[in-house]
């Protein structure tokens, strides 16, 4: 099994206005652990650096400091084209990251063939036949011709789990996956990864803005603002006991079921005033500096 453990991960941006260059920290000493069998929920809201992180472990950006180190059960490193194999990701638009012009064969065979899974011909296409099946896209004979533009949003989203899965994935980067999909459907594909994790032993990291899916499909929630983590913990102790204004604003504005057309905040929030200096850790139970290399953290006392 894989496991990721990233620590004090910074990402700075140098943006450009003439003559003058300003520098954007779009991540700041984010720390957190991917382990199998277990899924980590990045929430926050856009702009708070949650694709920024997918992409740095995806070694899709390179981090301006820190560390992610990848590593199996011996202890033994995972680098270069295993970091590739075994590190995948789940996008955001499942329409944007399929090639128009390729089947959905070719979508799920390149990725078998590239690392060297299967030998061309009859053995691809009866192990890219499995992999539709595993994400209930069947009959599968009938699917992997076809073009993507000629499956659903849900259909096109499974391929793309399962394009991810076949190179033989240990860890999965799944980026808000079912907000382009429709309501009636996102559970069905939150249930579908939920099984893959459960088969395959997987460590995921699920990064989302809707705290409900977060609490259904994740063991573990770390809320994100502008670039810092101001709170950890349990699923349950996050959604439940919210310690930080900004977990507290997300909650409030969460759709309440009883109250329709209605979010549950009481009164409107400076978000110019939210202090990101401090995270809640549920597990430690305390205030922690946010913001600041993790052996450097010290505790603080809010009121």
């Amino acid at each position: 099994m894989t496991s990721v453990h990233v620590t004090d991960l910074v990402k700075d941006y140098t943006i450009r206005g003439g003559l003058k260059r300003t520098r954007l920290r779009a991540v700041d000493h984010v720390s957190l652990d991917l382990t199998p069998g277990r899924t980590v929920a990045l929430v926050g809201e856009s702009g708070s650096g949650k694709s920024t992180i997918a992409k740095i472990l995806t070694r899709m950006e390179t981090p301006t400091s820190g560390a992610v180190e990848v590593v199996r059960d011996d202890g033994t490193a995972v680098e270069r084209a295993a970091y590739r194999r075994e590190v995948q990701m789940v996008f955001q638009d499942p329409f944007a990251s399929l090639n128009p012009f390729h089947s959905i064969e070719h979508h799920l065979a390149r990725p078998l063939r590239i690392h060297g899974r299967t030998a061309p011909g009859d053995e691809t296409r009866r192990r890219v036949h499995e992999m539709l099946e595993r994400v209930n896209l069947t009959p599968a004979a009938a699917i992997a011709p076809r073009r993507p533009h000629e499956l659903s949003g849900g259909q096109r989203q499974r391929v793309a789990i399962a394009r991810a899965l076949a190179p033989g994935a240990k860890v999965l980067i799944a980026d808000e996956p079912v907000s382009m999909l429709d309501v009636s459907i996102r559970l069905g594909v939150l249930n579908l990864l939920g099984r893959l994790q459960r088969e395959d032993d997987l460590a995921v990291l699920y990064i989302t803005h809707d705290l409900a899916t977060a609490r259904h499909f994740s063991d573990e929630i770390t809320v994100l603002y502008r670039g810092r983590v101001v709170e950890r913990g349990p699923a349950d102790a996050v959604i439940l006991d919210p310690h930080h204004e900004y977990t507290k604003l997300l909650a409030a504005a969460a759709p309440d079921p009883e109250r329709p057309g209605k979010v549950t905040a009481d009164a409107a929030v400076d978000r110019d005033g939210i202090d990101s200096s401090a995270c809640y850790d549920h597990y430690a139970r305390e205030w922690r500096e946010a913001g600041v290399p993790a052996a450097q953290a010290n505790p603080v006392t809010r009121t």
